[in-house]
C-alpha cells in the first residue's frame, strides 16, 4: 500500500466516525430512541421519555463524552460489577503499553526507519511510495542503527512485563475486595455434584441426602436434584410465544373494532373468535405442561446442587474427593442461579464427549473455510494479481481514487464483514460443548474467537502466498523466525488499514447501534413495545475482548517493525475507553458475574504477543545481517515465559477459588447476622429449574399458584 492509499483509508474511516458520532448525539435525544441508546436506564426507571419538543434535540453535542469520562471506577463497579471493571482495565492497560511504545517507536524508531536507504525512497514523490519506507525493512542491512531496535525490544518487553504484573496484582486485590464487600450469594454456599451412584430401592435424591448427612453432618444444608426438563422447556417456550401473542392482541388499540376480520384474507373468523381460539390453545398447552411437570419425579439426572451452611463447608466438599471411586460424587463449583445453563444437564456422559469432538471438528473446518475470504482479501491488496484474474477491470483500476479505495479500504472491510459472523458461531459451538453456565460458555467462546482471529487474520494473512506453499518449513523450527521475519513486515500496511476499519469504524458503529436502531424502528411500526418487556443487553465479551486483544497483539508485534501503526492504535484505545464507559453506563447491564476471570485470558494473550515479537526479532536481525543481535534476543522469550510462570503461580490460583483465609473470615463476619437464617432458606430453593416454576398463562388462578413439585421432591 502506498501512503496516499493509507490517507484515503484514514479519510474514509474518520469521516464515518464523525458521521456516527454526530448521528448518535442527535438520535439519543429523541424520546423514541431511549430503548436503543439507554435501555438500561429505561429498565431501571432512571430515565423517562419527555415528549416536549425543543430545538436542542436536533443539535449534536458531546455531553456524553464528559459523562463517560467522569464515571469513577467505584461507580463502574457498582453498575457493571467486577467484570465491567476488568473489561475497562484492558483499555487502560493497553493505553499504558502503547503510550510507552509510542514514545519509543514514533519518536525514535520511526525516524530511523524512514531515514534508511535500503528501499531507495524518493522524497520528491512521497505520496506514491510504499509504507514499507516507514518500517524496519528500510534500514540498511548490517547498520549499527539496528542496535537501537534491539535495545527497544528489551526496554519494551520489560515495560510490558511490569505493567502486566501490576495489573494482575491490582485485579487480584480487587477480586478479593469484591468478595469481602459482596452480600451472601447462593453459589458461594453451593457445589454441583455429578456421578451420583445408583442404589437399588432408592432415588438419586435419597442417595445424595443420605451421603451428605453422613459425611458432612455439620455443614450440609440441602440439595436440589436435577431433572430432564428439555421437553418441558420446549413447551414453556411455545407457551410464552403464544401468551405474548394473546397479550398483544388484547392490548391492541383496535380490539374494540368487533367487525374486523382476522382470518384468511379477512373472509373467515372474527378477531374475537381468533382470540378465543388462541386462549383455548394456551389453556391446553398449560395442561400439557403441568402433566409433564408432574412426571418429572421419574426423570432424575445423577446430578444435584448441594448447598451448605457456610462457604468453608462448600469449599471442603468442592476440593476434597468425596468417594473412593473418583468417577462418583464428582464436585465442581456451582454457577450463580441465573447463570446456570440447564439444557446440558439432561445429556449423558457419552453424549458430552461426542459433542466435544464435534465442536473440535467444526472449529477446525470453520478455520479452514475462512481461508477463502482471506485469500480474496489478499488478492485485493495486490492490484497486479487482480488485473491478471479480471482483465476487464484493468481500465477501472487505473483510476487513482478507485485503486486507493480497493487497496486501502476494501480488503479490511470485507474481512471485517466475514469476521462478524464468527462470535455467534463460536458461542453456539461452546453451548453444545458441555458447559453448565452461560458465563463459561461466553468465556469459552471468547477463547475460541481470540485464537481463531490470531490464526485466520494474523497468520493466514502474513503467511499467504509463497509461504504457504513451503509447508516443509513448519517441520523445521529453526526456519520459523526467518519465515515470520520475511512475511510479517510485508503485511504492515494491511494491518494498519485493518485497525482503521475494524477498530475505528467498528467502535463508532458500536456507539451508533445501527442494527438495534433499525429493529426498534420496525418494532414501533408493527407492534407495541412495552418497557416491562424491554430486554437489556449484556456486553458481548466473546466478540469485544478478542478484538481488543488482537489489536494489542498487532501493536506489540509491529512495535519495532512498523511503528507507524502505533498512533492509530492509540486513537482506537482512547475511543474504546470513552465509548464503552458510555455503553456500560447506559446500554449494557450484567446478568451474571465471573469475578474478573477474563483477566487471565488477557495476560496469556499478552505473553503470547511478546513471545511472537521476540521470535520475529530473532529472525529480522538475522535477515538484516546482525547475527549478534539475533543471538542476544534468544533470552527474551525465555525470560518472558519464566515471568509468565511466576505470575501463574502467584496470581492464577486466586482466580480459580478463594483461599480458606477469605472464606473463613467472611463466614465469621456473618455468623451472628440474623439475616443469614432467611438467606439460607432462600438458598434451599435457589437452584430450582425455571421449568419447574408454576405457569402463569391461563385465567385459572389455582394452576397459577399451585406448586409444580412438592418441596420434598426437590
Amino acid at each position: 500500500m502506498i501512503l496516499s492509499a493509507l490517507l484515503t483509508s484514514v479519510g474514509i474511516n474518520l469521516g464515518l466516525c464523525l458521521l456516527f458520532f454526530t448521528l448518535y448525539s442527535i438520535l439519543k435525544k429523541q424520546p423514541g430512541n431511549l430503548t436503543v441508546y439507554a435501555p438500561r436506564l429505561v429498565a431501571e426507571r432512571k430515565l423517562r421519555q419527555i415528549s416536549d419538543f425543543n430545538l436542542e434535540r436536533l443539535l449534536p453535542s458531546a455531553g456524553w463524552v464528559k459523562k463517560a469520562w467522569d464515571l469513577s471506577e467505584d461507580e463502574l463497579l457498582e453498575n457493571s460489577g467486577l467484570d465491567g471493571v476488568v473489561f475497562m482495565r484492558i483499555f487502560t492497560f493497553s493505553l499504558k503499553v502503547f503510550a510507552v511504545a509510542a514514545i519509543i517507536g514514533v519518536s525514535i524508531l520511526l525516524p530511523i526507519n524512514f531515514l534508511g536507504s535500503q528501499l531507495d525512497v524518493d522524497f520528491s514523490d512521497l505520496p506514491n511510495k510504499s509504507l514499507d519506507s516507514f518500517s524496519i525493512s528500510n534500514v540498511n542491512n548490517g547498520s549499527n542503527r539496528l542496535w537501537i531496535h534491539f535495545c527497544a525490544a528489551y526496554v519494551f518487553t520489560g515495560a510490558v512485563c511490569y505493567l502486566l504484573y501490576y495489573e494482575y496484582k491490582l485485579i487480584s486485590l480487587k477480586r478479593i475486595a469484591f468478595f469481602y464487600g459482596s452480600q451472601p450469594l447462593a453459589h458461594q454456599f453451593t457445589v454441583l455434584v455429578r456421578g451420583i451412584p445408583v442404589l437399588s430401592g432408592s432415588s438419586f435424591s435419597e442417595n445424595i441426602d443420605n451421603f451428605f448427612r453422613d459425611y458432612h453432618p455439620h455443614t450440609y444444608l440441602s440439595h436440589t436434584i436435577v431433572r430432564r426438563t428439555t421437553k418441558l422447556q420446549q413447551l414453556m417456550d411455545d407457551a410464552n410465544k403464544l401468551y405474548r401473542t394473546v397479550a398483544q392482541m388484547k392490548s391492541d388499540e383496535h380490539t374494540s373494532q368487533r367487525s374486523r376480520y382476522n382470518g384468511f384474507l379477512g373472509f373467515f373468523g372474527t378477531r374475537d373468535r381468533h382470540l378465543h381460539t388462541l386462549e383455548k390453545r394456551l389453556e391446553v398447552m398449560e395442561d400439557n405442561m403441568r402433566m409433564e411437570q408432574f412426571s418429572l419425579h421419574e426423570k432424575e439426572v445423577p446430578a444435584a446442587f448441594v448447598s451448605f451452611k457456610s462457604r468453608y463447608g462448600a469449599a471442603i466438599a468442592l476440593h476434597i474427593q468425596q468417594g473412593i471411586n473418583p468417577t462418583e460424587w464428582v464436585t465442581e463449583p456451582a454457577p450463580e442461579p441465573d447463570d446456570v445453563y440447564w439444557p446440558f444437564f439432561s445429556t449423558s456422559y457419552l453424549r458430552r464427549r461426542i459433542c466435544k469432538l464435534v465442536v473440535f471438528v467444526a472449529s477446525a473446518l470453520l478455520t479452514i473455510l475462512f481461508l477463502i475470504p482471506v485469500v480474496v482479501v489478499q488478492g485485493l491488496t495486490h492490484l497486479e494479481q487482480l488485473e491478471n484474474y479480471f482483465p476487464f477491470l484493468r481500465s477501472i483500476l487505473t483510476i487513482t481514487f478507485v485503486s486507493q479505495v480497493i487497496t486501502g479500504y476494501l480488503p479490511s472491510l470485507i474481512l471485517q464483514l466475514f469476521l462478524s459472523f464468527i462470535p455467534p458461531i463460536m458461542k453456539m459451538l461452546s453451548s453444545i460443548q458441555g458447559y453448565i453456565s452461560m458465563s463459561e460458555i461466553q468465556k469459552s467462546a471468547c477463547n475460541k474467537v481470540l485464537w481463531f482471529t490470531i490464526w485466520n487474520i494474523f497468520f493466514a494473512n502474513v503467511l499467504s502466498g509463497s509461504a504457504l506453499s513451503q509447508v516443509n518449513v513448519f517441520l523445521e523450527p529453526k526456519k520459523v523466525p526467518t519465515l515470520l521475519a520475511q512475511a510479517v513486515p510485508a503485511q504492515a500496511s494491511f494491518f494498519i488499514s485493518y485497525v482503521l476499519t475494524s477498530g475505528w469504524t467498528s467502535l463508532s458503529s458500536e456507539l451508533f447501534q445501527l442494527v438495534t436502531l433499525i429493529c426498534s424502528f420496525l418494532k414501533r411500526i408493527f407492534s407495541r413495545e412495552e418497557i416491562d418487556d424491554l430486554e437489556v443487553p449484556t456486553i458481548p465479551y466473546e466478540s469485544e475482548v478478542p478484538r481488543i486483544l488482537f489489536f494489542l497483539l498487532l501493536g506489540i508485534t509491529y512495535f519495532f517493525l512498523a511503528p507507524l501503526i502505533l498512533p492509530f492504535l492509540l486513537v482506537y484505545f482512547c475511543m474504546g475507553y470513552l465509548i464503552f464507559r458510555n455503553q456500560l453506563l447506559n446500554v449494557y447491564a450484567p446478568k451474571y458475574e465471573t469475578g474478573g476471570k477474563y483477566w487471565p485470558i488477557v495476560h496469556n494473550s499478552t505473553i503470547f504477543s511478546l513471545v511472537l515479537m521476540h521470535i520475529i526479532a530473532i529472525g529480522i536481525f538475522g535477515l538484516k545481517e546482525l547475527p549478534l543481535a539475533s543471538s542476544l534476543c534468544i533470552p527474551l522469550p525465555i525470560l518472558t515465559l519464566l515471568f509468565n510462570e511466576y505470575c501463574r503461580n502467584r496470581f492464577l490460583p486466586l482466580f480459580k477459588a478463594y483461599a480458606a483465609e477469605c472464606l473463613i473470615k467472611k463466614d465469621r463476619e456473618e455468623q451472628n447476622d440474623p439475616r443469614m437464617t432467611e438467606f439460607l432458606e432462600k438458598v434451599m430453593t435457589a437452584y430450582q429449574d425455571p421449568a419447574l416454576k408454576p405457569g402463569q398463562y391461563s385465567r385459572n388462578t389455582d394452576t397459577q399458584t399451585s406448586p409444580l413439585l412438592n418441596s420434598t421432591q426437590i
